[in-house]
């Protein structure tokens, strides 16, 4: 006997016996799901560039979650050599499909079957129906083969065997290890707003997820905007989706860099950033005034720490309404003050905004607004209105047609008062305090407390729906909370375009980040917009920057940092950072001078804790500011690398800070290292991630490392190295074959940028190493760039160009620093001998007082 518990029943049981309610309501239905007939394919035919069929149900219908649709479309399309699309979608077109409109999917100039490095093949199973495989090779990296197709009208079914104990990277957001648990993981896609629970869904919905197979990577993409679960269960991968179609990507690899560059070739390359923005940050919520912010940016610079950008929350607004400014606390005329000293002083501004409008009639933004009906609706037509930081809100509808012009017009009021360097768009999964339309019916001037703010305990939730299958879906993805509605836009919610809220929740945050990117290029035509997003879907990072949320200052969490820095490679958002020193809870000393130690080397690096906590400025104590300047020092210094690597982001999707196994994939040590951060593939940081340590415990491959501060030779042998890690110290190791171009540090981009340039040429075995640096204007889209290259052997260092590039480099190279090479007398620049001193460090070469042009094709050699 199947018994199904309806969904209050289910919430009650979670109460009390404490279940979660998928899990019971998955007991329940499984042998339910088991007796689905599948599909059997019929008029299966060739078309340009691969195949179309119809799929007809094989037998009686389940309808365990919804109702079987009965016939659905196949099309297999080889976009590229590298890229395989599968799209199994109903015959009658009603199920939601994210239209190219919203993400312009690249579609590929379509190969031959011949020409792809996939293949794709089909089968009928007389048990389970229709399935299919993906080849790469002879490898099989996606197969249905004994699980049926579920195509319902809410959920949607698909299985593919894994290896056992398979390699699994990505699929998020959620705060988890980089290597997902292949036997026992449940990766939810529901945007919430979240203070980063482990192993629960938050802020973002990212499908994407690669694997790694006998040292070779491949991946796979689902385009999906509905609520899902992801299970990596009984070696298999499976996906559990609340709607839409089954439109699937596959991505050849083989390596992980190569699969990162399908996947964003796909939804899009990351945004093109400003130089400035690779600077350190600092910002807080709870600054109590401007004065206040102006004393701690000057206790910076007292400090002598680097301070690239004075971040302010939602203090500085009028009762935290959007586009205002607090008359008392953070008036317009100090703001614009501090404005113009930080950038007398080469330092910018960032400030945040919600999407959340007060509804007031009091309130012009509001009133602009609703004049030009762009907020989101009630299905009776009225406005939505739930609760955020000023009240009960209204949210804008990224659908209307109006919104674009009423969004850009109020930002555009904001910047003519103050023209801020860069924006924070913050709560916009979108975040509300209250279920549903709260505040409708209620007083226009009536201010809700805050739930967590009342005495007396929270009022209970409201009485559960489950006649309405969209507030209640039959299948319960495992957000937990009692409804997908809680904390967020109800999904009976209605936008412009007819759709509810239930089919495009998750884009919510992408379609902020479009318009507000679009309005500050429309605001400055040739300069690169700032803009950092917490919600993101897949193509996020071609609009905007992601920071981790709202973490817990615990060690945990400062370990679990790495992996999710890891995890927005992957999904194509390589300017990514958490908050240093942790935002909720009391940060202390030792994990504070830690954090920075790591945080320091995240691509973006901010400091930012929460109202009520411990205040966290770097420079708060002794220890954390001295390891600070030293960390701080060392990311100034390798400003040119970064923003070289950053460029291959932008050019090829390939992230900045890297996990050892995407460039030692063949190592099964590094499979799982998510204690060590790889900047680029040439610098290594192997930082402290546990209370009480002083020392570490590094994986160093096999190969030459050379000690970034003495110059001194590790030989790696793939295995741990226990190095000393006093408090004020992190460990960073060049990696031998490499050659690094690095500036002396300051303590703003500027400055750094206008010092010569060292190169750090850290041989290998051979004798060898290779490096390149990419430098342009750092601020325009059309700014003229230029590639140089480097290239060490034989003791001689060429330096050449790209073929592409007229950027002017005003900049010389002074220094040269030959790592592993004991000794030289001369120094020649072609063929002519060079005015230098020549020094020696630790079995390394120091070359100082060089005056090297480095426009034009230059030979050095050594002798």
């Amino acid at each position: 006997m199947h018994i199904r518990l309806n969904a209050a029943a289910l919430v009650l049981c979670i109460s009390s016996c404490g279940l979660a309610l998928a899990d019971i309501q998955q007991r329940a239905d499984a042998n339910l799901l088991d007796r689905c007939p599948g599909y059997k394919i019929d008029h299966f035919g060739k078309v340009k560039h691969g195949f179309d069929a119809t799929l007809e149900l094989a037998g009686a219908p389940c309808n365990v979650y919804g109702k079987d649709i009965l016939s659905l479309i196949l099309s297999v399309r080889f976009d590229t050599k590298d890229r395989l699309h599968v799209h199994i979608r109903d015959s009658a077109g009603k199920q939601y499909q994210i239209p190219h409109s919203v993400i312009p999917l690249d579609i590929g100039s379509g190969v031959s079957e011949s020409s792809s490095n996939l293949k794709f093949s089909y089968f009928h199973d007389p048990k389970t129906g229709f399935g299919f495989e993906v080849h790469r090779g002879t490898d099989v990296i996606f197969d249905t083969t004994g699980h049926p197709l579920i195509f319902e009208d809410q959920y949607l079914e698909i299985t593919s065997s894994l290896p056992r104990n398979a390699n699994i990277y990505g699929i998020g957001e959620s705060p988890d290890y980089f290597r997902r648990d292949s036997s026992n993981t449940t990766k939810t896609l529901w945007n919430r707003d979240a203070a980063d629970p482990f192993r629960e869904n938050v802020y973002g919905s990212h499908s994407v997820y690669m694997e790694l197979r006998q040292g070779l990577f491949h991946g796979a993409y689902l385009h999906n905007s509905h609520g899902m679960d992801i299970v990596l269960a009984n070696d298999t991968i499976q996906y559990r989706v609340l709607g839409g179609t089954a439109d699937f990507y596959f991505f050849a690899g083989t390596s992980a860099l190569a699969v990162i560059d399908q996947y964003t070739e796909l939804v899009g390359r990351p945004n093109q950033i400003p130089y400035w923005s690779l600077g350190f940050h600092n910002c807080r919520y709870g600054y109590k005034s401007v004065y206040e912010v102006n004393e701690v940016i000057a206790n910076y610079s007292s400090a002598n720490i680097p301070l690239e950008v004075a971040w302010t929350d939602i203090d500085y607004m009028d009762k935290t309404r959007d586009f205002t400014f607090d008359l008392v606390n953070f008036p317009l005329s100090e703001m614009q003050k501090q404005l113009q000293t930080l950038h007398e002083r080469k330092q910018k501004m960032v400030l945040i905004i919600d999407p959340a409008i007060l509804h007031s009639s009091s309130y012009p933004t509001y009133v602009r607004g609703h004049d030009l009906d762009v907020f989101i609706k009630n299905a009776d037509g009225t406005e939505y209105i739930g609760q955020v930081w000023p009240g009960y809100t209204v949210f804008p509808d990224w659908f209307a047609p109006n919104t674009d012009k009423w969004w850009h017009g109020e930002l555009q009021q904001c910047f003519d008062q103050l023209q801020i360097d860069g924006m924070w768009i913050d709560m916009n999964e979108a975040s509300s305090f209250c279920t549903g339309s709260c505040g409708s019916g209620k007083p226009d001037d009536e201010i809700p407390p805050y739930p967590w703010l009342l005495e007396s305990v929270e009022p209970p939730h409201r009485k559960i729906n489950t006649t309405d299958k969209y507030l209640v879906p039959p299948y319960a993805i495992h957000n937990p909370l009692p409804e997908i509605s809680d904390k967020t836009i109800e999904t009976t919610a209605v936008h412009a375009n007819g759709i509810i809220e239930y089919h495009v929740h998750n884009l919510y945050g992408y379609m902020e980040s479009r318009t507000t990117r679009d309005f500050l290029l429309r605001h400055r035509p040739n300069e690169r917009p700032f803009l950092l997003s917490r919600s993101t879907f897949s193509g996020s990072g071609a609009l905007a920057n992601h920071w981790t949320g709202d973490n817990a200052a615990t060690w945990q969490d400062l370990h679990l940092s790495i992996a999710s820095v890891f995890d927005f490679g992957i999904f194509g958002i390589p300017m990514v950072g958490a908050d240093i020193c942790g935002f909720n809870g009391n940060t202390t000393e030792e994990l504070c001078a830690r954090w920075i130690e790591l945080g320091a080397f995240y691509p973006f690096s901010r400091d930012h804790n929460a109202i009520g906590m411990v205040p966290q400025e770097l420079y708060r104590w002794d220890s954390v500011a001295e390891a600070s300047r030293r960390a701080l020092n060392v990311r100034y210094s390798l400003l040119p690398y970064f923003y070289t690597m950053y460029q291959h982001s932008v050019e090829l999707g390939w992230p900045v800070a890297r996990p050892l196994v995407f460039e030692f994939p063949g190592i099964p040590a590094v499979i799982d290292n998510d204690r060590q951060m790889l900047i680029g593939d040439g610098i290594l940081v192997s930082p402290v991630l546990q209370k009480g340590a002083v020392s570490v415990d590094a994986f160093f491959p096999s190969g030459r490392w050379y000690d970034w501060y003495t110059f001194v030779e590790i030989t790696g042998s793939s295995s741990n190295i226990t190095l000393s890690a006093p408090l004020e110290h992190v460990n960073v190791h060049i990696r031998g074959g490499k050659i690094i171009a690095t500036q002396p540090p300051a303590l703003t981009t500027a400055e750094a940028r206008e010092h010569d340039f060292s190169l750090l040429v850290a041989t290998d075995y051979h004798g060898t190493a290779s490096g390149e640096l990419f430098v342009d204007d750092g601020q325009t889209l059309s700014s003229d760039h230029r590639w140089v290259q480097f290239e060490y052997a034989d003791q001689a260092l060429r330096i050449d160009h790209r073929s592409e590039g007229s950027f002017a480099i005003q900049q010389r190279i002074s220094r040269i620093v030959l790592l592993g090479v004991p000794d030289i007398g001369m120094v020649f620049v072609n063929n002519i001998p060079a005015v230098s001193k020549i020094s020696s460090k630790n079995g390394s070469i120091v070359i100082c007082d060089l005056k090297i042009d480095i426009n034009n094709a230059t030979t050095i050699s050594f002798l």
